[in-house]
């Protein structure tokens, strides 16, 4: 069956808005199904991505990490591998004509499952060296993102059918151009499994002090080639992911949790205030209370992970 790719992308965007009647994130009953709107462009803000696939269905957006710039729109999706931690700005969007996005999270079971079926592509050395990528969308893919968006409107057929579409879109992408690069982070033997493993590490255990030759040891590499690698990967050095981690989880307490600046500081592992309070306004433009303050009067600023 030949599906028309800019039809495709009609029907996809029509299927989200439904579930979108103003500006906002919005969930969904399929897991790891979500679905932000934006209605005005915005200033670069940090954002930090977990492994997902994006795709814009209306609207463009910018994001950076480092100094890589990631331009995507209606025609792209974007996919990370890792979580990255970075900034991001809607460069297109209005009331009449809003940024629409939907967003399905990478199972890593299901990928680790297809990577196993599917034969790799050229030799474990040979994946790029980032994490994440954007590539131009294609009608398979987007009439498998359609059938699983439109799944919402018979909920009595979640629990069989969505796993099999989320399956398929999994496939899709390890498929694609770039899912060479997927593979690379979720298959021993490459140095971006490593990588990755390294990051795992320092999520559960941002708060303690690292040290990165024990890092680069567990990873199998020379600190210098570690510290190269992971910096090619995320594009910042491991202390200077850890100390990003630690400043979106105080955030996230202070946000969601409604814990003090104080707590916050002392839970993800500063043991100087003054010193939290300098690196979290250099980091989101404004000290923790007041950030906190004109997050919460604007439910649009309340997540800084779109």
């Amino acid at each position: 069956m030949r599906i028309d790719c800019e039809q495709a992308r009609i029907n996809l965007r029509d299927a989200v808005q439904k579930w979108m009647p103003s500006a906002g994130d919005y969930s969904s009953p399929i897991e790891g199904l979500s679905f932000y709107r934006r209605d005005h462009t915005t200033q670069a803000a940090h954002s930090y991505t977990t492994p997902r696939i994006v795709k814009l269905v209306q609207g463009s957006k910018h994001t950076f990490i480092g100094e890589r710039l990631y331009i995507y729109g209606e025609n792209e999706i974007i996919a990370a591998g890792v979580d990255m931690l970075g900034r991001s700005t809607i460069t297109d969007a209005s009331p009449e004509k809003p940024c629409m996005s939907l967003v399905l999270d990478i199972d890593a079971d299901i990928l680790t499952q297809l990577i196993r079926d599917i034969p790799p592509i050229g030799l474990p050395d040979s994946a790029p060296t980032q994490g994440m990528f954007v590539q131009k969308d294609d009608p398979m893919m987007l009439d498998a993102l359609v059938r699983l968006v439109e799944l919402q409107d018979q909920p009595e057929h979640i629990p069989v059918l969505a796993p099999m579409l989320i399956k398929e879109i999994h496939y899709r992408i390890l498929i694609g151009p770039k899912g060479q690069l997927l593979r690379s982070f979720y298959t021993m033997g490459y140095q971006n499994n490593q990588i990755s493993r390294a990051i795992t590490l320092l999520k559960q255990k941002f708060n303690e002090p690292i040290k990165v030759e024990k890092l680069a040891e567990q990873a199998n590499m020379a600190p210098s080639t570690f510290h190269r690698h992971f910096k090619e990967v995320t594009a910042l050095s491991p202390l200077q992911y850890q100390k990003r981690l630690r400043l979106h989880e105080a955030q996230r307490l202070m946000l969601l949790e409604g814990i003090d600046a104080s707590s916050a500081c002392h839970s993800v592992g500063y043991e100087n205030l003054s010193q939290f309070n300098r690196e979290y306004k250099r980091h989101f433009g404004e000290p923790p209370r007041r950030d906190i303050r004109k997050r919460q009067s604007n439910p649009v600023l309340m997540f800084s992970s779109e």
